[in-house]
C-alpha cells in the first residue's frame, strides 16, 4: 500500500519534533538541573524527587481544569489557530526564562507555567487530527506524529547535552550552559510550529455565537452531563484516566526517579536518549500493525507491556538496569500514545474535537497528578523510591481492565 504525508499532515507532524524537544528537555536535562539546585539549597534527595513530581502535579492539575473549557472555545470558527499559538508562546517563552532563574523555588514556578503552555498546546494539536486527515489515516499519520517527534528532538537535545556535559571545557558554567540550552530549544519549538499555523484551517467547527464565553460554559455542561449517555466515550475516558497516567508518570518521573536511585547523570542522559532513538520505528511500526489489527488490541498490549516495565523499574538496582528500562519504555510509549490519540478522535464528533480532547485531557496529562503524587507522598512517607513507584502497577491493571469494557460497549458502526 503506497503511504504518502500530505504537506499539511507533514506540518502537523513537524509540531511534535518541536514540542518534543521541550518534553524531553523536561525529562531528562532538566531535573537533573533541578537537582543541582536542590543540592546547592541542601535539599534531599528524597524530598528533591517529591518537589518535583508536586510541580508536576500543579502544572497538569491547572490545565485538567482549564483545558476542557479552552478546548471547547477553541472550537469555534477560526478560534483553534489563535489559542493555539498563545500556548506555544507561552511555553517557549518559559522554557526560555528557566535558564534565567537560579532559584530552586523560583524554578519551579517558572517551570509551572511552561509545563502549562506546553499542554494547553497539545489539546488544540491533538485536536486538529480530525482537520488534516482522514479517519482511515488517522492511526498512521497519529503514529508518525510522535515518531518523528521522538527522533527529531534528539537533535537540539543532544546538542544541549553537549553543551552542559562540556561547559567546563568552554569555559561556561552549568547555569549559562543551561540558560543557552533552553533558549535554543525554545527557538526550535516556535521555528517547528511556523508551517503548521501557516497551512493550517479549521475544517470542522462549531459556528461563532453571541456572548461567546457564556456559550462556551454552557456548552461544555452539556456535554459533560450528557457524556454519561455515550456509554463508550465515557468508559474511555476512565481508562485512559488510570493506564496514561501510569505512562505519563513514568516518562515524566524516570530521570528523577534515576537520580534519587544514585544512577550517573550521563549514562541516565544517554539511556533516555535511546529510549527516543527506540521510540522512533517502533511508533511507525505500530501505525503499520493498525493495518492488520484493531488498534484496541494494539493498546491493550502496549498498556499490559507497561504493567510489566513497572515491576521491572521496583527492582532495579543496577545501572544497566537503567538502560533495559530505557529499551523497553521507547518500545512500546509511542504506541499506546499515538493508537490512543487516533482511537479517540475516530469516535468523537469532529466539530467538538477541542472539546472532547480538552475533556481527555482531564483523564490524561491531568491524570498524572495521581501517579506523581503518589509516587511523591509514599515515598516521602516509606523513605524509599522503590515503594513509590510500585503504585503504578495497580494504576495500569484497573487501566486494562477499564479499556477493555469501553471497547466492548463502542457501537458496531465504529
Amino acid at each position: 500500500m503506497n503511504f504518502k504525508l500530505t504537506k499539511l499532515e507533514k506540518s502537523w507532524i513537524l509540531y511534535d519534533v518541536g514540542n518534543s524537544a521541550f518534553i524531553l528537555m523536561v525529562s531528562t536535562i532538566i531535573p537533573i538541573y533541578f537537582n543541582h539546585l536542590a543540592e546547592t539549597a541542601s535539599i534531599s534527595s528524597v524530598d528533591f524527587l517529591a518537589y518535583w513530581g508536586y510541580a508536576m502535579s500543579i502544572s497538569t492539575l491547572i490545565v485538567a481544569f482549564a483545558g476542557p473549557l479552552l478546548g471547547t472555545f477553541s472550537d469555534y470558527q477560526n478560534f483553534k489557530k489563535p489559542v493555539f499559538a498563545v500556548s506555544i508562546l507561552v511555553g517557549a517563552i518559559g522554557c526560555a526564562t528557566l535558564g534565567l532563574v537560579h532559584s530552586w523555588v523560583l524554578f519551579l514556578i517558572v517551570f509551572i507555567v511552561a509545563k502549562i503552555g506546553f499542554n494547553s498546546s497539545l489539546i488544540f494539536y491533538d485536536s486538529m487530527l480530525t482537520d488534516i486527515t482522514t479517519e482511515d489515516r488517522m492511526d498512521k499519520i497519529s503514529s508518525h506524529g510522535f515518531a518523528w517527534g521522538y527522533i527529531g528532538s534528539c537533535i537540539p537535545f543532544i546538542l544541549s547535552l553537549v553543551l552542559v556535559l562540556g561547559a567546563e571545557k568552554i569555559g561556561l558554567t552549568m547555569e549559562a550552559a543551561m540558560a543557552i540550552s533552553l533558549a535554543m530549544i525554545a527557538v526550535w519549538w516556535i521555528l517547528a510550529s511556523l508551517p503548521l499555523l501557516k497551512k493550517y484551517r479549521q475544517k470542522f467547527y462549531v459556528p461563532v455565537q453571541d456572548r461567546v464565553i457564556y456559550h462556551t460554559f454552557k456548552r461544555l455542561f452539556e456535554s459533560l452531563k450528557n457524556i454519561k449517555n455515550e456509554k463508550h466515550i465515557f468508559m474511555f475516558l476512565l481508562a485512559f484516566f488510570f493506564y496514561i497516567d501510569g505512562v505519563y508518570t513514568i516518562i515524566e518521573m524516570a530521570t528523577a526517579y534515576g537520580k534519587a536511585l544514585g544512577f550517573d547523570s550521563t549514562q541516565l542522559l544517554g539511556a533516555l536518549l535511546l529510549t527516543q532513538i527506540v521510540a522512533f520505528p517502533a511508533a511507525i511500526i505500530f501505525g503499520r500493525l493498525s493495518d492488520k489489527f484493531n488498534n484496541s488490541k494494539l493498546i491493550t498490549v502496549c498498556i499490559i507491556a507497561y504493567s510489566f516495565i513497572t515491576v521491572f523499574a521496583m527492582l532495579m538496582n543496577k545501572q544497566i538496569h537503567f538502560w533495559i528500562l530505557a529499551v523497553c519504555v521507547g518500545l512500546f510509549q509511542g504506541g499506546v500514545q499515538s493508537l490512543s490519540r487516533s482511537y479517540f478522535a475516530k469516535i468523537i464528533p469532529a466539530e467538538k474535537s477541542g472539546e472532547y480532547f480538552g475533556i481527555l485531557d482531564i483523564c490524561g496529562k491531568g491524570a498524572s497528578f495521581l501517579g506523581t503524587t503518589l509516587i511523591g507522598v509514599i515515598s516521602q512517607m516509606t523513605g524509599s523510591v522503590n515503594k513509590g513507584i510500585s503504585v503504578l502497577i495497580i494504576i495500569f491493571i484497573i487501566g486494562i481492565v477499564l479499556f477493555r469494557k469501553s471497547v466492548a460497549m463502542l457501537p458496531k458502526a465504529k
